[in-house]
C-alpha cells in the first residue's frame, strides 16, 4: 500500500511561500532589533562603568595624598591650601598642599585644579617641587568633568577655603567629592581623607 497516494501536491503554492517569508522577515526583523538594542546597553553600560572607575580611581590616588599631607611652621615650602572657585556656577577648586608622592623622592608640592577650555572643564594634576619653582607639565585625569571641589571640617562645619599660612594647621578631614557625567545626569562622587602625618596614632 502507497502511504503518499493521498497527498495531493510535491510542492507549495505561491500564497504559502509568501506567507511564509513575511512570517521570517518579522521574526528577523524583532531578533535583530532586540541584538541591536542590547548591544547599545551594553556598550552604554562599559561607558559607565569605565568612567565610574576611573574616578574612583582618582578619587583614591587623591585621598592618599591628602592623608600623607604635609605641614610644619618651621618647614620652608610645606603648605595646604584650597581655593574655592568656579566656572559657570560649577565648582572649580584649586587644591595645592605639600606631600610625599611616588612621582618623586622627598616632599613634593601638588596641585589639582580644573582647566576649562571650550565650556568643558578637565580635572588636571601638577607635581613639583616645593623649594625650587619651575613650570612641570600638568597631567591630565579625567575630562568632561561637573565639578570638582574640597572641604574641611573646622569647628565642626565644613568650610570650601583653607590656608595653612593663615589657619596654621592642617584639618582633621578634608572631603573631596568630583561629578561626571553618566546617561545624561551628574554623578557625584565623593570620599574623606584624614591627615595622619604629626598626628599620634591610637
Amino acid at each position: 500500500m502507497n502511504l503518499l497516494s493521498n497527498k495531493t501536491g510535491n510542492g507549495f503554492t505561491l500564497i504559502e511561500v509568501l506567507v511564509a517569508l513575511a512570517i521570517l522577515t518579522v521574526v528577523l526583523g524583532a531578533v535583530y532589533s532586540t541584538f541591536f538594542l542590547s548591544h547599545r546597553a551594553v556598550d552604554g553600560l562599559d561607558d559607565t562603568m569605565m568612567k565610574l572607575q576611573e574616578t574612583r580611581k582618582t578619587l583614591d590616588i587623591l585621598r592618599r595624598e591628602l592623608e600623607s599631607v604635609f605641614y610644619n611652621e618651621r618647614s620652608e615650602g610645606s603648605m595646604l591650601k584650597i581655593e574655592d572657585r568656579d566656572y559657570y556656577g560649577k565648582n572649580a577648586t584649586t587644591l595645592s598642599f605639600t606631600a610625599f608622592s611616588n612621582f618623586r623622592p622627598g616632599l613634593s608640592l601638588i596641585t589639582y585644579r580644573i582647566l576649562e577650555e571650550d565650556g568643558k572643564m578637565t580635572l588636571v594634576k601638577n607635581v613639583q617641587s616645593p623649594y625650587i619653582k619651575t613650570t612641570t607639565e600638568e597631567v591630565e585625569l579625567i575630562g568632561d568633568v561637573g565639578e570638582f571641589s574640597a572641604e574641611v571640617r573646622h569647628q565642626a562645619q565644613w568650610v570650601r577655603t583653607w590656608d595653612t599660612e593663615i589657619n596654621r594647621q592642617v584639618p582633621d578631614e578634608i572631603r573631596i567629592t568630583l561629578s561626571v557625567p553618566v546617561k545624561e545626569r551628574q554623578l557625584a562622587v565623593f570620599d574623606t581623607a584624614k591627615p595622619r602625618i604629626g598626628r599620634t596614632i591610637l
